[in-house]
């Protein structure tokens, strides 16, 4: 193939010809109206779930508010409220599993176009994953079997300890494990702002000046109103090449993990702030996520700033074992597609029955007794399997990166947020082998990685539940 950018740097433009090429060789014409057929059910994919309501105590309610009667201190309301948003679900399984054979048999016609094998190694090529293949996602779903679940199952059973019952229900896992109210970390928003402002010079002196130029620039939206849109998320504006950061603050322990998240998204962008390159202003999601969630590790180590000794111990502990709870799940739905993909003529039966063999695989030891139903399809509450299929690991890529950053941190601040720093400033310039490397941290998910890091959580986990008790 001859090219206009043969006789460019290579260094300096290999990641840019290689993503373009990529784009060019796996163009079809034929798999544009396919794309568009598919964009059509992932609407009526988001149509059926947000006609989705229920009637809770006289009230109406989306199912996404239910979930806060799932943080209750009564077990009775935990359980009527979980019991109508699944059942609620399950009136619509077999539209979810028709809606999904169709998308299953359009994605599959899309790989054999473009002259793959089948769906899984076309969307590796389409998302321009050149640095990992299929066998490294199973090195990591297999670590994170060996490494991860059994720390998830041990919190399980200091959970059932903790709140004095005979067995951990589905609807037992998002209360506080101590059967205490929820944490309050400020009553309003400008608390908040000015609270994550003091973190973040705490962290860096240069991050913090960052966060008060977006203060006085008003570069923060961040209460939530009436008629506002929902969500959390950091936007570029590229034409002034500052960030913009946008979420619904309610006064919860999550929205300063959400601030301190999006602003590491924000640090980024004020780092390649000088790259005259579009595309090399943006990193791949698997070390664009490195950037917000290693700011929320390094961030919580200042969080009495919002709370008492106690009670940043808590949340410390909340946030750490939220964080490596979400592994499993993680290697669940990546592990689900897998098999989804290189067995296109299963049928919905078969499906269900290898997410129940995944869910016991890596599962933390919750009672599904009784609800086997809704275990069974709980997979259709996953919005990246129907719209986004196989992005969803970079999640756990990226919080392996973190982890490691936190490592670093716990034996010398200093060089960990300098190699942070330096990180943010490569942008989308190089692989993310070297990307990971610039962070001090390794671009692996194997037992190599995931086993120190098991351990090094384990002991500041029991270290927090000390603290918090203390």
């Amino acid at each position: 193939m001859s090219l206009p950018w043969r006789d460019l740097d290579k260094f300096r433009y290999e990641v840019l010809i290689r993503d373009i090429r990529n784009d060019i060789e796996l163009f079809r014409e034929e798999n544009i109206p396919i794309s568009v057929e598919i964009a059509k059910l992932s609407q009526e994919y988001q149509k059926i779930v947000g006609a989705m309501t229920v009637t809770f105590k006289g009230k109406e309610y989306t199912l996404p508010q239910m979930g806060i009667f799932l943080q209750d201190r009564d077990r009775d309301i935990r359980h009527e409220s979980w019991q109508l948003s699944t059942d609620r679900r399950l009136q619509d399984a077999k539209k979810f599993d028709e809606l999904f054979d169709k998308m299953l048999k359009l994605r599959t016609q899309m790989a054999k176009n473009a002259d793959f094998d089948n769906f899984v190694d076309f969307q590796f090529r389409r998302f321009g994953r050149f640095d990992y293949k299929p066998e490294d996602c199973f090195a990591f779903h297999d670590a994170v079997e060996r490494n991860v679940v059994p720390l998830t199952r041990k919190m399980i059973e200091a959970r059932l300890k903790a709140l004095k019952i005979d067995t951990v229900r589905p609807w037992d896992t998002a209360c506080d494990r101590l059967g205490r109210d929820p944490l309050k970390p400020f009553e309003t928003t400008d608390k908040l702002v000015y609270g994550c402002r003091e973190i973040f010079g705490k962290v860096d002196e240069e991050l913090g000046k960052h966060f008060q130029r977006m203060i006085d620039k008003g570069l923060l939206d961040l209460d939530s109103r009436k008629g506002k849109a929902p969500g959390g998320y950091q936007s570029s504006l590229t034409e002034v090449r500052l960030p913009f950061i946008f979420m619904n603050s309610v006064g919860v322990d999550r929205d300063v993990f959400t601030l301190l998240h999006e602003g590491g998204h924000a640090f980024h962008q004020f780092a390649v702030n000088d790259e005259p390159l579009l595309d090399y202003r943006h990193s791949p999601m698997e070390f664009a996520e490195v950037a917000s969630m290693s700011m929320e590790m390094l961030g919580a180590s200042y969080l009495e700033t919002f709370y008492s000794k106690g009670d940043a111990a808590r949340s410390r502990y909340d946030h750490l074992s939220g964080a490596i709870g979400l592994l499993p799940w993680i290697a669940i739905v990546d592990s689900f597609q897998h098999w989804i993909y290189t067995h296109p003529n299963q049928t919905a039966r078969e499906r269900s029955d290898e997410f129940t063999r995944l869910m016991e695989r890596f599962g933390a030891g919750i009672d599904w007794s009784g609800h086997e139903d809704a275990l069974r399809h709980r997979w259709q509450a996953q919005l990246h399997i129907f719209e986004y299929p196989f992005y969803y690991i970079e999640y756990g890529i990226a919080q392996l990166g973190a982890l490691q950053v936190w490592q670093n941190s716990r034996r010398d601040r200093t060089s960990a947020i300098e190699a942070y720093k330096s990180s943010l400033r490569l942008g989308g310039t190089r692989p993310l082998p070297e990307l990971f490397k610039a962070a001090d941290a390794r671009f692996d998910f194997s037992d190599k990685i995931i086993k120190p890091l098991m351990a090094d959580v384990s002991e500041e986990i029991e270290k927090l539940d000390k603290l918090e008790n203390s």
